[in-house]
């Protein structure tokens, strides 16, 4: 008869793939005591590309978390270790000798059983069992043996407005840890509110943004006010003067999203020379198609039409007519590598920061097609739900900077591309139309493109053609 053994096993931070090399943990579903089954998510982390959940590759109960919740942590790190009982364990106990042949073949049975499975933080193979997030508890002190690991590391120091309990500025080790979206946990950031004083009001205690906005609407000085939306506060600023960043000097730690923006963006300010044209374009035809088509509703229900779709559908166009624009750039072998297909990616503004998400041979879609397209891939990245393979393989780009009341802009290439179109906003102004000066409704775009691969000649008539599709519309007829 067998005799169950017990073993250690050390699970680390899984090879998030696409160049990265460091993820930050979000949340801890699991506290030391609790039982997992493999497949089961134990955790929240969030790259440079998205929030993943990350789910444990075997059955046991968990001993120990490395890392508390907050802390980037390098990939192949040790971040939980769990007791897994079994039939065969890594070290033989040594109340119960067994023969050297048999102690090695179980020491031996653990190590061999895991280069099967590549872990990966998008997932790997079925899950088989519940991913349901459990109970949390408070862990005794003796329970954990490195640094204290339940609760968040989301501000040093207390901030924001009084709250019904006292927010330490080093939590006790056995405090547990609240339940939050990745949204919210960045709001809560941004306005240096520590989540443990906020009082959950949403299902199953999860904590909500009017509960954040709760905690300053709470009394207080008057002028108490929230941090400025153009500086997050990931450090509170101090405590005799929360929630005014304009008072003091503000850190903010450079990691995440802005940390892989910022890398990217210095790589392709200094690798690619840059050349912008600019176009001013009478887009009076254009809304009132988008006008007509939100009446007909006959792009589909629950389609987002807006001035964006067509802008797109504009350039796309213009693309197929000069293909040569949708390239990239290949050092090593010194080669201009023209795609095959369009992979049109949209920056969005999220509450994680800039993301670039593309769709996927946006070339080949019909009007519909591309609206129900671009309408998902707004909401998925307004939610934070974006994956990295939504992001990896643009081939050119489209930055609305008119949304926020802006008439261009020179926006600098996403790496690997060869050009990115800025559409400003779209305002009445006088132009001449059919020998009068009247209100037109007229746009600026902007389109910087990459002078190794794109000459001013290419550059300026997929330009030219995008400008004149959105000035006549039914241009996508007869040049589509």
């Amino acid at each position: 008869m067998s005799t169950a053994t017990e073993s250690v096993r050390q699970f680390k931070m899984p090879d998030v793939g696409e160049g990265l090399t460091e993820a930050e943990i979000l949340k801890w579903y699991v506290q030391p005591g609790d039982t997992v089954t493999d497949g089961q998510v134990v955790c929240e982390v969030e790259t440079a590309k998205a929030a993943v959940e990350l789910p444990i590759p075997f059955n046991g109960v968990v001993r120990e978390l490395f890392f508390s919740e907050g802390t980037t942590v390098d990939v192949g790190q040790n971040i939980i270790s769990v007791a897994v009982t079994g039939d065969a364990g890594a070290e033989p106990e040594p109340a119960a000798p067994a023969p050297a042949p048999a102690a090695a073949a179980a020491a031996k049975a653990p190590a061999e059983a895991e280069p099967e499975r590549r872990e990966v933080l998008v997932g790997y193979g079925p899950r088989t069992g519940s991913a349901q997030r459990r109970a949390r508890k408070a862990v005794p002190v003796a329970a954990r043996t490195p640094a204290p690991v339940a609760a968040p590391v989301v501000a040093p120091v207390p901030v924001a407005a009084p709250v019904p309990t006292p927010a330490p500025a080093a939590p006790a080790v056995g405090s547990a840890s609240p339940l939050a979206k990745p949204p919210v946990r960045k709001l809560a950031k941004d306005l240096g509110i520590d989540l443990r004083t906020v009082t959950p009001t949403g299902p199953n205690g999860t904590i909500t943004r009017e509960d954040v906005h709760a905690v300053l609407a709470a009394p207080a000085a008057p002028a108490a006010a929230a941090a400025p939306v153009f500086a997050p506060v990931a450090e509170a600023v101090a405590p005799e003067i929360p929630g005014l960043a304009g008072y003091g000097d503000v850190r903010v730690p450079v990691k995440g999203v802005r940390k892989a923006t910022a890398a990217a963006m210095v790589a392709s300010a200094f690798t690619a020379p840059h050349v912008t044209e600019w176009v001013q374009v009478d887009v009076t035809r254009t809304m009132r198609l988008v006008a007509r088509l939100k009446e007909s509703g006959e792009l589909g229900a629950g389609v987002r039409i807006s001035p964006m779709l067509l802008v797109a559908k504009a350039l796309l166009t213009a693309i197929r007519r000069h293909p040569e624009i949708n390239a990239s750039w290949d050092e090593a072998n010194q080669e201009i590598v023209v795609k095959g297909r369009i992979n049109l990616g949209i920056a969005a503004a999220t509450p994680r920061g800039l993301l670039v998400p593309n769709i996927k041979d946006a070339g080949a879609k019909s009007l519909g097609e591309l609206a129900a397209s671009l309408t998902a891939l707004i909401e998925t990245a307004r939610d934070g739900k974006t994956s990295p393979a939504d992001m990896q393989g643009g081939t050119v780009t489209i930055s609305n900077v008119g949304v926020f009341g802006v008439d261009s802009g020179t926006p600098i290439l996403n790496p690997g591309e060869a050009a990115i179109l800025a559409f400003g906003q779209v305002r009445e102004l006088p132009w001449v139309h059919k020998g009068r000066v009247v209100p037109r409704q007229v746009t600026t775009l902007a389109l910087s493109f990459d002078h190794r691969m794109v000459d001013g000649e290419l550059g300026s008539k997929v330009l030219a053609d995008t400008a004149a599709i959105l000035e006549q519309p039914k241009r996508l007829i007869s040049w589509g």
